[in-house]
């Protein structure tokens, strides 16, 4: 049973065909709840846990899985864009025709089935309607700086995209020690809170006449340690390469790449030594780390409650749509 679950922009790209999933299908993927039922050959969960789905499962046999490098277990659902569970079916109908799942999780229903891979048992004390956060947005975010770039002590880091993802790795950057933290949004209104955080200085692309790569060389004298795309765009992305460090800097792609578009940069941008890498769920094994994750928000090492915005019944969930579009 779904008790609270979150509005993600990649929910919204499957609207608008910038992520092609089949249809029909239940989206939603960032959620926490309380298992109703369990199937035969479930040990992990029972009836009554309190748990978070992963839309990144963690199956334990493949080789990302094994790996302590990586995070995107083979079974997941992203790159295919199946729609199905892990064997090939759909637990979901309609007037009996089948619908789709999406990434593994399905969490705009009151009621989903996910493998037993893809979900979480965490603390029974845990708020819900605050913790579905680390189902993704906070921990996609949070991650990317502390897992995937890694970011260090004293470094400067700049943040393209300040919603609740772009927010969270605001927030990752502070909490590894960075001394500079740049938070870039077309959106001014978003500034408070992102300076609430941890950011130290906001820019508005709009506010200037050159390109913003431009600006944030020159802001740091020469470019930052890492940067983080947080938003989706094939421009940001280039920008956020360009604006790091030519030799040692660290660009972090964060936001879902829109479907059909490609890329063009000059390969000096890489050649030079730059990094450039991706980060699914920040980089985190979701099974083991979600629970971690969870205890430490109950700890207290981190806050959830500035990247809520609104709380609605779930029959407003298309109002809710409307206000992430308008940026509220």
């Amino acid at each position: 049973q779904i008790v609270a679950t979150g509005i993600c922009r990649s929910d919204d790209h499957v609207v608008t065909g910038g992520l092609v999933m089949p249809f029909p299908i239940i989206l939603g993927h960032e959620a926490a709840g309380v298992v109703e039922s369990v199937g035969e050959g479930v040990t992990s969960i029972k009836p009554g846990d309190k748990v978070i789905p992963l839309f990144v499962p963690q199956c334990g046999e493949c080789s990302s899985c094994l790996s302590p490098k990586g995070n995107l277990c083979s079974k997941n659902d992203i790159g295919s864009g199946a729609g199905l569970m892990p064997d090939g079916t759909t637990r979901f109908t309609c007037k009996g025709k089948a619908i789709h799942h999406f990434i593994g999780t399905s969490t705009f229903t009151e009621y989903t089935v996910v493998h037993e891979s893809a979900v979480a048992k965490i603390d029974a004390a845990a708020p819900l309607e605050k913790v579905c956060l680390i189902g993704c947005g906070f921990s996609t975010g949070y991650g990317a700086a502390v897992q995937t770039a890694k970011v260090e002590p004293g470094s400067t880091c700049a943040v393209f995209g300040l919603g609740g993802v772009g927010l969270s790795v605001v927030m990752g950057c502070k909490a590894a020690g960075a001394s500079r933290i740049i938070a870039v949004d077309i959106n001014s209104d978003k500034f408070a809170k992102a300076k609430e955080l941890g950011a130290t200085d906001c820019v508005n692309p709009k506010d200037f006449k050159k390109p913003i790569h431009e600006v944030l060389i020159e802001m740091t004298g020469c470019g930052v340690d890492y940067s983080f795309e947080v938003i989706g765009r094939i421009e940001t992305m280039t920008a956020a390469l360009s604006c790091c460090q030519y030799n040692y800097g660290v660009s972090v792609m964060v936001g879902v790449p829109p479907a059909a578009q490609k890329i063009a940069f000059d390969p000096m941008l890489l050649f030079t030594g730059r990094t450039w890498k991706g980060s699914v769920f920040g980089g985190w094994k979701s099974k083991d780390s979600v629970p971690k994750l969870v205890s430490d928000y109950m700890k207290k090492k981190f806050v959830l409650d500035p990247l809520i915005t609104h709380r609605l019944p779930f029959t407003k969930i298309n109002e809710g749509f409307d206000l992430l579009r308008t940026g509220k």
